[in-house]
């Protein structure tokens, strides 16, 4: 029901017990908790120690601006990059697309991380959060890029996770920081921002993430908090069968329904499987908030669970993957040449 972010390099003493609260699925990791891949690897066993039922690992790891393990793993481009490729070579942006999702989760999954957020199916069309975090502005772009990134993260043994929903690039402004309205109709919306979405939904996408965005003429409401964007548009009219999770409740945007308690129960109401709680300060708050429902179907979660994975030794052994490093560098050495 809820995914939690932690302090530190290893696990404080309160966070064994937050981890063992059966009201959270799972831990998403930060470069505040990353020092080395080593170091790492001991925080991941940490947690994996304390839960036996299904349970979720996340991060990050989308490359270029937001990407959390750097020392020791591929710098990855920004998606952006392939966008640009794709306008001189839409083939070689297409199969670059995909060895730049399997480098990705092939890395992390060797980490034993089941998830990494990923991909960003936003246009980049002026927002400030996303920015060179989309790879086009153009949809049909977006969505084969979209859909080549899957399938390279499945390749790995990793489930996509499709965001933000119903599209948060279209609008200027950042929710981290600031309220987000789309004043366009949903007929607007579904030819031009929910594409990409409509299409990676059809090729099976496991997961989505929210967007902290309200769209009047659809819901007053923010689309994370609205029945209509996940039921009745994501499940019945789309026929997603996926988790769906929140986007972050320590985001300005989600203030618009109250306290963090609040903030809990609308994105549950409105039908997302798990609420993302990245502020450790708001953790503890949140889990008793929520104290004594039942937790998320752990049969959800175990869908999310990292499949196949290479260990770090056999990954690096591997001269596809130093084929893929040498390819999808090259990306940022051409932009910059």
């Amino acid at each position: 029901m809820l995914l939690i972010g932690i302090e530190g390099k290893q696990l404080a003493a309160h966070e064994y017990d937050w981890i063992r609260a059966p009201e959270v699925s799972g831990v998403i990791l930060f470069s505040r908790n990353f020092a080395d891949r080593e170091q790492v690897c001991v925080l991941i066993e940490q947690i994996r120690e304390l839960r036996t039922d299904p349970f979720l690992i996340a991060v990050d790891q989308e490359g270029g601006p937001v990407q959390r393990f750097r020392t020791g793993f591929t710098r990855l481009p920004a998606l952006a990059r392939l966008g640009e490729l794709y306008e001189r070579d839409r083939s070689a942006a297409i199969a670059l697309s995909e060895e730049h999702a399997w480098l990705m989760a092939s890395e992390m999954r060797a980490l034993d991380i089941d998830l990494s957020y990923a991909p960003v199916l936003d246009l980049q069309r002026g927002n400030r959060a996303i920015g060179e975090r989309a790879f086009h502005a153009d949809p049909a772009i977006v969505s084969e890029l979209g859909l080549a990134y899957l399938r390279g993260m499945r390749l790995a043994g990793m489930a996509a996770t499709i965001k933000h929903y119903p599209g948060h690039g279209s609008v200027l402004e950042d929710t981290h920081f600031d309220d987000a309205s789309d004043p366009r109709t949903f007929d607007q919306l579904r030819t031009v921002d929910l594409l990409p979405f409509i299409d990676a939904i059809a090729a099976g996408a496991e997961a989505v993430m929210m967007a902290h965005v309200a769209y009047p003429a659809v819901d007053p409401l923010a689309a994370g908090y609205s029945r209509i964007w996940i039921q009745d548009i994501l499940r019945d009219q789309l026929g997603f069968r996926g988790l769906v999770f929140s986007d972050d409740i320590g985001m300005a945007a989600a203030e618009s329904v109250g306290g963090i308690a609040a903030r809990i129960t609308a994105h549950l109401d409105a039908g997302c499987d798990i609420v993302l709680v990245c502020a450790p300060a708001l953790v503890a708050e949140a889990i008793a908030a929520i104290a004594g429902q039942p937790p998320c179907d752990s049969a959800k979660v175990a869908l999310l669970q990292g499949k196949l994975a290479a260990t770090w030794t056999a990954l690096q052994d591997n001269p596809q993957r130093a084929a893929f490093i040498t390819r999808v560098t090259a990306l940022d050495a051409a932009r910059t040449a």
